[in-house]
């Protein structure tokens, strides 16, 4: 039995963690065992999930089986992205790793939540002040 070539990567954005694999394939993309469609619900989160294949110029080469866990519905298309862009790196560095550090989406958004501080109601927001 032959082994299956596949290629790991593991995206993060916020809170949120996807656990890419990428299988030569036709372009069928699974998270969490639902199909992109059902798992997302707008068109620009999809959009935004896959755009790494039409950086690379790879579209329908390979089929996605991924796992997120995590953060919100935003934050898990932004994972996705960033651990298919890893993913793709390492099935093929010469071919698709120049675009996709072009394009930024191999680097690790390094935006939080910011703690909320005592003594305030959210992080930055404070009561109302009044001078009387």
């Amino acid at each position: 039995m032959a082994a299956k070539t596949q290629y790991l990567g593991t995206g993060r954005r916020k809170s949120s963690v996807a656990r890419v694999r990428l299988l030569p394939g036709t372009g069928n993309v699974t998270v969490n065992k639902k199909t992109l469609d059902e798992y997302f619900p707008t068109d620009l989160l999809r959009q935004e999930a896959v755009r790494p294949f039409a950086v690379a110029g790879c579209e329908g080469k390979f089929d996605v089986i991924a796992t997120i866990n995590g953060g919100g519905i935003s934050g898990q298309a932004g994972a996705l992205r960033h651990g298919i862009s890893r993913a793709l790196a390492a099935a093929d560095a010469e071919a698709y790793r120049a675009p996709l550090k072009a394009a930024g989406f191999l680097k690790r958004d390094p935006r939080m939540k910011e703690r909320k501080k005592y003594g305030l109601k959210k992080a930055r927001k404070a009561s109302q002040f009044s001078k009387r």
